[in-house]
């Protein structure tokens, strides 16, 4: 999240919280795409990772992108720490090792995807080669220790930092040296939004398999396929995973907003300044608990908004919904992921194949998938069967929602081909990690050089 939000609106009942989600409904004629990409800078020299500071660090290619574009930077205690497009083009933030974000507007179609993924990456790009940095696309951080892994200067993440020990042991292997890719999607009402969140939080475990591309730590394979899932096993499992009420018939809004209340805050902003609230819930704030602690301690709507950013299950409602399973990754796999959700989601009639073919599956079943996609990735036993059977059925329905969708480009293609590298993982049964490790110790003979290469944007 590039910007924490401030609202001063004090919050009088649980039903404003409640409402603060439902205000983002939409009509399906204005259902959007924000797709939500990270990747890793490093010093093309030695392969080493960029810190802040310096001729060649993150503080200067961000004041050289802020040139270059016209975006309004976004500072934190004097630091420039991302950047804003001022008229809704999305925003550039920074993860807490560096991890390098674009946040893209919502957009109609993938078409126009792929052409503001195409922009940021040429701007970032160009001022890179001249500072002798690259970025790389993958999952999880092929070379780098925690203790070699720069922090960036960003005032939540000390907080995070500070707690994430308490709660899991990955949970700053997550914040410093994991990337993803997400997509926020739109729903209409309530029930549409129960529909999207039970079918995503069920398919979440596929994307992860299909995206896989973490198979690399601390310069040797590290037995994943997907590193970065299996780290999100064991970050904060009360603010992460799955929501098993949401599997349950009635879920809606207000399910969610009980569950968020209850879950430990991180923060709340005054004045400008980050105050630790590590030690209440949500609902404790409410009652109370942060007086003589803090500035201001009734609790705003901007305290909600926030809270919910720092919430992690793997679908999260905010105003919309994010698919939060995949794996960093090239290009080709940053419109893959918004068009795989796209076409099952924002289709009527693959949205009602999807959740009939998935509708007996218990959270119990999806709880083991979750489990062993890190390691076995598409061949993850499922039932009688295995997770590429299931990647069988489900792509063909997402290729069918975005033909249905009929959004073509110049060439007259529509979104679907946005769905090649899947469906070449289907139909070999092989993810990305597979090919690395299948290179890296075939063609690349060992060499960490060549797998940056060939994953570099």
């Amino acid at each position: 999240m590039a910007r924490d939000t401030t609202d001063l609106t004090p919050i009088r009942s649980l039903d404003e919280l409640v409402d603060h989600i439902r205000a983002g409904e939409k009509p399906a004629s204005a259902f959007r795409l924000g797709t939500e990409h990270e990747k890793f800078g490093y010093r093309l020299a030695d392969l080493s990772p960029v810190p802040y500071e310096g001729e060649d660090g993150i503080r200067r290619l961000l004041d050289e992108l802020q040139a270059r574009t016209g975006w309004e930077p976004i500072v934190d205690d004097g630091r420039i720490i991302g950047l804003a497009g001022g008229s809704g083009e999305g925003a550039i933030s920074l993860e807490p090792g560096g991890q390098f974000e674009l946040s893209g507007a919502p957009l109609e179609t993938l078409h126009k995807t792929l052409d503001e993924t195409q922009t940021h990456l040429s701007h970032v790009k160009a001022i890179a080669d001249g500072l002798g940095l690259g970025f790389l696309g993958l999952g999880g951080s092929p070379l780098w220790t925690l203790a070699d892994t720069p922090v960036m200067p960003k005032s939540r993440y000390n907080i995070m930092k500070r707690y994430m020990p308490k709660v899991g042991t990955r949970g700053l292997d997550m914040m410093f040296r994991t990337c993803t890719i997400q997509v926020n999607m739109d729903f209409s009402d309530e029930r549409d939004m129960a529909r999207k969140m039970r079918l995503g939080l069920k398919l979440q475990p596929l994307a992860s398999a299909l995206f896989a591309n973490s198979p690399f730590t601390e310069g040797k394979p590290n037995g994943f396929l997907s590193w970065r899932s299996g780290v999100w096993l064991d970050v904060d499992n009360q603010r992460s995973g799955l929501l098993p009420f949401a599997f349950e018939e009635g879920f809606g809004y207000r399910d969610y907003v009980e569950w968020a209340l209850d879950v430990p805050m991180y923060f709340v902003m005054r004045d400008g300044r980050y105050h630790d609230a590590t030690h209440v819930t949500f609902r404790q704030m409410l009652d109370g608990a942060l007086k003589g602690e803090v500035p201001d301690p009734e609790p705003n709507m901007g305290d909600w908004a926030n809270h919910l950013s720092t919430v992690f299950p793997d679908v999260r409602l905010k105003r919309f919904l994010e698919m939060r399973g995949a794996d960093g990754g090239p290009l080709a796999d940053i419109l893959a992921l918004p068009a795989f959700w796209c076409g099952l989601l924002y289709d009527a009639a693959s949205l009602d194949e999807a959740e009939a073919l998935v509708a007996d599956w218990s959270f119990e079943e999806v709880d083991r998938l979750r489990s062993a996609v890190p390691r076995l990735a598409l061949n993850a036993p499922f039932r009688e069967g295995t997770l590429l059977d299931v990647a069988r059925r489900i792509l063909p329905l997402a290729e069918a929602g975005l033909e249905r969708r009929d959004r073509r480009d110049a060439e007259g293609r529509s979104e679907a081909i946005y769905l090649q590298p899947l469906r070449e993982r289907v139909a070999t049964g092989r993810t990305a990690a597979d090919d690395l490790l299948a290179r890296f110790e075939g063609e690349w003979a060992g060499s960490f050089r060549d797998l940056f290469a060939a994953r570099r944007f």
